[in-house]
């Protein structure tokens, strides 16, 4: 560790991985702020005891939510009677709009109480509905449930999201997340192998095998959850596995970083929020991701045995396709990081989605047809991570940004709805429709992140240009007053 000291005016804080310097006055010595190593050293720390866990726990809620398709292939359809009409769609799109109804209210809860207790708490409620969901016997019971599971998942991953931007710098994000989201491969993949085994158990107290699939899967996300209370930290400044230097160190780097923009919980944030057209754009970048990803994960195992495997081997065939894409997202996240670039990476990685979705139309192969979904993998889960790390990256103030992500992560989850209706039992085996609706919406999607990145390159010009022209420098006086503009302060630039 070093001690620093800059001389007046000429310390040069950097800003959303550009080539940004807002200079600001100090007088006397500064905070002893931590040299390259140690910095390495506290990353290093809080990584292993934040984000191994915060993915097991996305990992649950992404299969206790995806785990319908597998079921589907263990008799759901036949018990419940669901293989009439539009019957089992229903199903899968009632949990979304519910899921959206539940994360702006949790998020804000997440900013006003303790994440170590609310993050839990949501994941035993989700646990438990996924066992119930087991135990249904009728199609209304079942599609009860998924709307009571919906509510419940719900804040997790616009929470965690929130929660990882409350310990990281801006451009340390991406590949947290990235790690993060990357469970949901992994819960793909885990997923097939583990109902796979579980369909043995077929019959087994007079259960079917998908019971038992949605039983034991909600158990084990009660026991996880129930592990959370003690494992899971709060923030920063009350993190017990760090020291008082360390603590002092992470709030230093985070307001360095963040320009001393306003934290504190004020809901004319909120209203900021809402009427913020940078977030809407981002919000229709996300629904143009997600929903192609949830009809991706909901109908992968259909459309496998579609091609023409057995249900117990298209459950097997699943899992190759995630393991590619849990490889492509955390090398995405990661490079992303380290250039300070979100737009680029979003718009390369949602053209190689859109050439495994065209795979899928123009040929009738059925080992080209597989191939395209690795392409299809390998595009649209980096992207998850990215679009939300893209719009938290461009949000000042982190009530905003909790309001912000809430938003964008709700309205992308709305794709979940447009998801269950994709892929139709009327159009198998080619699914020609359901590819096409997602070649669109990824279609929508990449023009919007061409948008957004030109405007945000032209926004730090005309910034850079005003301070230029005006001869201006930003003390930390002139910043702390213009701290309640969050990324409107003159002194704020945005992520590329």
């Amino acid at each position: 560790m070093e001690t620093a000291t800059v001389p007046a005016a000429d310390s040069v804080l950097t800003s959303a991985g550009q080539d940004n310097k807002h200079r600001h006055v100090t007088s006397g010595p500064i905070f002893a702020e931590f040299d390259k190593k140690a910095t390495s050293r506290l990353l290093r720390k809080i990584d292993l005891k934040l984000i191994p866990f915060l993915a097991l726990l996305y990992l649950l809620s992404f299969l206790d939510r995806s785990n319908i398709g597998n079921a589907r292939l263990a008799g759901l359809t036949e018990d419940l009677k669901l293989g009439k009409g539009l019957r089992y769609n229903d199903a899968l799109a009632i949990f979304f709009p519910f899921y959206v109804l539940a994360e702006i209210p949790s998020n804000l809860m997440m900013k006003r109480f303790r994440p170590s207790i609310w993050i839990p708490s949501i994941m035993v409620i989700w646990g438990t509905m996924c066992c119930a969901m087991g135990m249904m016997h009728s199609y209304a019971g079942l599609l009860a449930i998924r709307a009571a599971l919906g509510l419940a998942e719900g804040g997790l991953f616009p929470g965690i999201t929130f929660y990882i931007t409350m310990w990281y710098r801006r451009h340390e994000v991406g590949l947290r997340m990235a790690i993060f989201f990357s469970a949901a491969t992994a819960a793909g993949a885990f997923g097939g192998l583990l109902a796979r085994g579980i369909m043995r158990m077929d019959g087994a107290c007079g259960l079917g095998a998908w019971s038992w699939i949605f039983i034991i899967e909600g158990s084990i996300t009660v026991v996880a959850a129930l592990s959370a209370y003690w494992f899971m930290y709060d923030y920063p400044d009350t993190a017990k596995f760090l020291t008082k230097e360390e603590r002092l160190e992470v709030q230093r780097r985070l307001e360095d970083d963040r320009s001393f923009l306003d934290d504190s919980f004020n809901l004319r944030y909120f209203w900021d929020a809402l009427y913020d057209w940078k977030i809407w754009v981002h919000m229709l970048i996300t629904i143009g991701i997600f929903s192609p990803l949830y009809s991706f994960s909901l109908f992968l195992p259909t459309i496998i045995k579609d091609l023409g495997y057995k249900n117990d081997e298209a459950q097997l065939m699943t899992v190759p396709p995630y393991v590619v894409a849990c490889i492509f997202c955390i090398l995405a996240g990661w490079t992303a990081d380290m250039h300070g670039q979100r737009g680029i990476y979003l718009i390369s990685c949602n053209l190689v989605a859109i050439l495994g979705f065209i795979l899928q139309v123009v040929t009738t192969n059925t080992r080209v047809k597989y191939l395209g979904m690795f392409f299809t993998a390998a595009g649209i889960y980096p992207n998850v991570p990215q679009t939300v790390a893209w719009n938290g990256n461009n949000i000042g103030g982190s009530t905003k940004r909790s309001v912000g992500i809430a938003m964008q992560v709700g309205f992308g989850n709305l794709g979940g709805v447009l998801s269950g209706y994709t892929y139709l039992s009327t159009d198998a085996p080619h699914y020609h429709k359901g590819h096409s609706i997602v070649i669109a919406l990824l279609g929508m999607s990449t023009c919007l992140s061409i948008f957004m990145r030109w405007w945000c390159m032209r926004e730090n010009r005309r910034r850079e240009g005003a301070d230029l022209a005006a001869g201006r420098t930003w003390s930390t006086e002139a910043m702390e007053a213009e701290k309640e503009k969050g990324d409107h302060a003159g002194f704020y630039r945005f992520t590329i």
